[in-house]
């Protein structure tokens, strides 16, 4: 006799729900509507599951901000929203159904399948966030695993929202992990015609701009953003040096699981070896904390972690930019020490350029853009510029040819020089 399989659990949603509403004024529901989604908006970024406790950190955070001026009618408005949500969310709950919004589970799905197919947290949380946004605006689960609605999604993306042809290769890989790895769709054309966009110019600082920036950043960032420019690094790579990687008697820098999961070996500048020693020395002061503490290691690649599980204490694994408090880590639900935040670096980095004056678009990428057209102009040859930057492609490398100051990157003296200097 066979036994009975587990009943999956009932989908629910709440945009149909609150649509069909009887409790809820016509007039109401659009209100409702609006503020919900901004709800589950803040919730996704955050990977908050719904409940009691998210809505209230959400109205604390959000809602009721100092600096944010609210209409009573809104709060009360809102109020109500959230009040009719919470009960929604308990029926929900008391018959055992799936409250999560049909871009939850999508997005779910997806990095579920990508981590048992072992592709990069960070590659599962990319096709995650492109496969939710999709299943979004499909609107149901049904509409969402059919190739023609995806097909119609991405065409969508290129007419209207005009994304980078970079943009667009990622969201179609999404796309199609989607279809073949979750949905286990075998034979798919999605019939996509990359729409080429426009080659674009690297922001670049000046020598004198770089030496105004590295003078102003807050003191807590300055050696991330010197060691940036000063060996090129990918904001990624930065982040996730660990003492080991730095070998300050040899001057050399190893990168590990660079883009494409390459290693590559890069420069230590000769003038930070001694500022990397006192940084090391305050690095050495948090990790003896954290160890008597009590603390948890630092996340160490997984295969490793399974062989070695105390190698997270030891200290050559320990982050080489730690962040100021732990946090819960993604993958494992421990709370550790993890590396500073790159969306936090990127923003000190923007307010040094603002304060250094630089009236350019500034973002941790212009460091390593000026690293490499900075070694070109001074006479460093482009394949071995193309190997500090661990770039596959020269192609890719020469982009710097244009933007170095050989007479502004362009080889011609411009006419109005010879006027006034003839």
């Amino acid at each position: 006799m066979q036994s009975e399989q587990p009943k999956k659990p009932k989908n629910w949603d709440w945009r149909a729900d609150l649509a069909a509403a009887r409790d809820v004024e016509h007039r109401d529901r659009e209100g409702y509507r609006g503020f919900l989604e901004w709800f589950e908006n803040w919730r996704m970024r955050l990977r908050l599951e719904p409940s009691r406790e998210t809505a209230r950190a959400f109205w604390k955070s959000e809602v009721v901000k100092a600096e944010k001026k609210r209409e009573t009618w809104q709060l009360e408005q809102w109020g109500t929203a959230m009040v009719w949500f919470l009960t929604w969310l308990s029926f929900c709950k008391d018959e055992g159904g799936d409250c999560r919004t049909v871009s939850e589970r999508v997005r779910d799905a997806v990095e579920l399948t990508g981590a048992r197919r072992g592709l990069a947290l960070r590659t599962r949380r990319t096709y995650g966030q492109w496969c939710a946004r999709y299943a979004k605006w499909a609107g149901t689960g049904r509409r969402a695993m059919d190739p023609t609605v995806g097909r119609d999604w991405l065409a969508v993306l290129v007419a209207k929202d005009g994304i980078a042809l970079s943009t667009q290769k990622q969201a179609l890989n999404s796309l199609v992990f989607f279809f073949r790895d979750v949905c286990g769709v075998d034979e798919l054309d999605l019939e996509v015609r990359m729409k080429k966009t426009g080659k674009r110019m690297p922001t670049v600082l000046s020598v004198a701009e770089v030496m105004r920036f590295v003078a102003v950043i807050e003191p807590r960032y300055g050696m991330a953003a010197k060691l940036q420019y000063g060996s090129g690094l990918r904001l990624n790579e930065l982040v996730s040096l660990r003492v080991k990687d730095v070998d300050l008697e040899r001057g050399v820098l190893t990168v590990r699981g660079g883009k494409g999961d390459l290693d590559r070996i890069t420069v230590v500048p000769e003038c930070l070896k001694e500022a990397l020693r006192t940084h090391l020395t305050k690095v050495r002061e948090t990790y003896e904390s954290d160890r008597k503490k009590g603390l948890p290691g630092v996340a160490i690649p997984l295969a490793l972690g399974r062989k070695f599980s105390r190698a997270g204490e030891s200290w050559e694994w320990m982050w080489l930019f730690p962040a100021r408090d732990v946090s819960v880590d993604a993958v494992s639900g421990v709370t550790r020490r993890h590396h500073l935040h790159g969306a936090v670096f990127n923003t000190a980095i923007k307010r040094g350029a603002g304060e250094a004056g630089i009236a350019k678009r500034v973002t941790s990428h212009a460091l390593r853009h000026s690293f490499a057209t900075h070694l070109l102009e001074a006479g460093t040859d482009i394949r071995t510029i193309q190997s500090l930057l661990g770039h596959s492609d020269v192609r890719t490398t020469e982009i710097y040819t244009h933007v170095a100051q050989r007479t502004n990157g362009t080889g011609v003296r411009s006419p109005l020089d010879a006027i006034f200097q003839d």
